[in-house]
């Protein structure tokens, strides 16, 4: 295929796109939630500090996040920003989501949708414990959600959603002026989460 011929076809492609989402409303969201975190411990954290509970560090802990997206009758897309941190036995940790969604609604009665999607994005995990040099990486985030939106008005809506991530961020334990103690891996979260969502 020539260039010309590439080009052209990526105009149509996004020039369809444009009609089929020309009815969009944006819309923006302010989302409360519980998180809880599977953290795998390496075999040499688990000796230097007394096989830690590291699945305890994020357990059920208060997550706050912001949303902004397009939506029609069909379903939404949308990008997600949202941070939770906990601590347990001297591990404290922080979890940061950059996340992109999609998902499609089913409509169960005049004004309430069940919905479903996938998720992709990145996770930061950082490590901020007392006595340990700070850590953080970025690693990759995939999932999906489900859940019910229930319109309240024109232009605003509530939902109960429930999302499930997997993940590869990993950050060491070293003391502060120290040795490296073992590392944590996120391995996947699970978010249940109340939203308010505002359509402009």
């Amino acid at each position: 295929m020539t260039g010309f011929k590439k080009l052209l076809l990526a105009f149509t492609v996004l020039g369809a796109s444009t009609t089929a989402f020309a009815s969009n409303d944006n819309f923006a969201s302010l989302t409360l939630g519980q998180t809880s975190d599977k953290v795998k411990k390496s075999h040499a954290l688990n000796d230097n500090l007394d096989h830690p509970n590291t699945d305890g560090v994020i357990n059920k802990d208060a997550t706050w996040g912001v949303r902004l997206g397009q939506q029609n009758s069909q379903g939404r897309y949308y990008a997600t920003y949202d941070n939770v941190s906990g601590s347990h036995n001297g591990i404290k940790l922080r979890q940061e989501n950059l996340l992109g969604s999609y998902d499609l609604f089913y409509p169960v009665g005049g004004s309430t949708k069940l919905f479903g999607g996938a998720t992709a994005g990145l996770t930061k995990l950082t490590q901020e414990s007392s006595g340990f040099s700070r850590d953080s990486d970025i690693g990759y985030a995939i999932g999906g959600q489900v859940g019910v939106l229930q319109q309240v008005s024109q232009n605003t809506s509530v939902e109960l959603g429930y999302r499930y991530l997997r993940s590869n961020a990993s950050t060491e334990m070293s003391e502060r002026g120290g040795s490296k103690q073992g590392s944590l891996d996120l391995t996947s979260s699970a978010q249940t989460y109340l939203s308010a969502n505002y359509a402009f």
